[in-house]
């Protein structure tokens, strides 16, 4: 078998440019390396805190250093790019066309996927901590609209611990506290969206308790991992013969 060199690293496919943080990230969390069965290269944009990427779009002054992070995973031999944050989205055409690999900013870039999937009649649950801020913006910035989509943006309220610890940036959280409000969330979306088919999170630092939700609903529930994972698969087919 012949060998072709020209990184310091192997075997990275994932490239995954990190939010400047540092609340804990319990495994499932996309900063948390053992949320994989690969191995992933992380790379953190400095500046990135919460307050500047969270709003109705991510501070426009950020492009730069995320593109630049980009281009750097590249030359270090990823394969794909993500992010830690759903509300990235915006970015998406321009970091794209940044680098000669495929980048997938957001989770919500699956919206259009498992719309095909449902029925007509069915509705998509869109997760997130701010539905007040989630907006058209960061749904054409990976390529649909509400208007077509048939989704119910379910937020969290205004008092609830998980945005404390995670836009709050807290050196502490308890997985308990924020899987009960995650079971609550998934409760309450219910009732408001009856005719729910799935449920998409486009939060990153929701995954650890897709199984939860996903148990609660009895819905697929679809995350940066499930992107992440999918994409892996594409790079890496299993080889049957």
């Amino acid at each position: 078998m012949k060998l072709t060199g020209g990184y310091t690293n192997y075997e990275q496919i994932i490239g995954v440019l990190m939010l400047d943080t540092r609340f804990p990230r319990p495994a499932g969390d996309i900063g948390n390396a053992a949320s994989y069965r690969f191995p992933v290269r992380y790379k953190k944009v400095t500046g990135a805190v919460t307050n500047r990427i969270m709003g109705h779009e991510p501070d426009r002054e950020l492009l730069k250093p995320f593109i630049e992070g980009a281009i750097e995973l590249e030359k270090e031999g990823v394969k794909g790019i993500t992010t830690s944050c759903g509300f990235l989205a915006p970015f998406q055409k321009q970091i794209a066309a940044a680098v000669g690999i495929p980048v997938f900013t957001s989770a919500l870039i699956q919206v259009p996927m498992v719309r095909v999937m449902l029925g007509p009649s069915k509705r998509i649950g869109v997760f997130t901590e701010r539905a007040q801020n989630l907006n058209e913006r960061h749904f054409n910035g990976v390529g649909w609209s509400a208007e077509t989509a048939n989704i119910h943006v379910k937020g969290m309220h205004h008092d609830a611990v998980f945005p404390k610890v995670y836009i709050g940036n807290s050196t502490e959280l308890d997985t308990d506290v924020l899987e009960a409000e995650m079971v609550q969330m998934t409760r309450e979306f219910l009732t408001e969206c009856p005719d729910a088919g799935a449920i998409v999170l486009e939060c990153t630092n929701m995954c650890p308790f897709s199984h939860a939700i996903a148990h609660v609903s009895g819905l697929p529930v679809f995350d940066i991992n499930s992107l992440i994972n999918m994409f892996y698969g594409a790079c890496r087919p299993v080889r049957y013969f």
